[in-house]
């Protein structure tokens, strides 16, 4: 949870509901934070995550996780187990490791075991050009996706927002067709909490019954929407305003 609701479950929530489904959110990691950085971190209890996990899933059906902060291993091991149980839930994994202003979000035991465990239940994850380079382990980006994908990774997003060039590009890897890219316009700047929205929007897609391609597709669209009404909510990065009207 991000307290200056900029990033985490918040844009979560935001950004499900305007594309039209309905979030239910199991809060796993709380954090001391704002527009600047994360300044401390901590994970919710495990059993209460499987608890309440176990719950919905016996009360609503689930048509996509999207997971982000997931604050220890111990709570990557509890979702794991989860999803072995209902493997037909399409996940997409943001590997969230650190903020934007450089604020750790995973120690080494949370990163490991998300690549051991997570990553292989995952229908795609969504690595940013930082993320990508430290869970490849190699600064080239085809590199380091193939070494995800050679680990068990379905496919693999590597997000282009920290690039430069006038359009970002969304690079999906599969593990036996060629890299399909997505390309929308770059507005310039940081922004606090877009790797979430993108996320999010795309499981909102999937959710839908949109294919991974469409959903990306919808989901790109929706954080440029969002970027260019940001909000100045604070000193730090502005956010994006996720509660635009989607179609309008």
């Amino acid at each position: 949870m991000d307290p200056s609701g900029g990033a985490g479950i918040q844009a979560d929530i935001q950004a499900v509901t305007a594309l039209g489904c309905h979030p239910l959110p199991v809060l796993s990691c709380l954090t001391v934070q704002d527009t600047r950085n994360v300044y401390n971190a901590t994970a919710t209890d495990p059993d209460i995550v499987r608890q309440q996990l176990e719950c919905l899933a016996g009360d609503t059906p689930i048509h996509a996780i999207k997971t982000g902060a997931l604050g220890n291993a111990d709570v990557v091991d509890v979702l794991v187990d989860f999803l072995a149980n209902h493997p037909d839930i399409p996940l997409i994994s943001d590997p969230v490791i650190k903020a934007a202003g450089g604020g750790d979000l995973a120690d080494e035991t949370l990163i490991a075991r998300m690549k051991a465990r997570l990553f292989r239940h995952a229908e795609m994850i969504t690595p940013n050009s930082i993320e990508l380079a430290l869970l490849g382990e190699d600064e080239d980006p085809t590199q380091a996706a193939r070494n995800l994908l050679d680990a068990g990774c379905q496919s693999v997003l590597a997000t282009g927002g920290h690039g430069e060039g006038e359009d970002i590009i969304n690079t999906l890897y599969h593990q036996t067709e060629e890299p399909s890219r997505f390309y929308i316009e770059r507005v310039g700047g940081e922004y606090h909490g877009t790797g979430c929205t993108l996320a999010a929007s795309i499981a909102a897609g999937r959710a839908s019954g949109l294919s991974a391609g469409a959903a990306i597709d919808q989901a790109q669209n929706y954080v440029l929407r969002a970027i260019r009404h940001a909000l100045r909510v604070g000193k730090g990065q502005p956010v994006p305003d996720r509660g635009i009207p989607w179609q309008s």
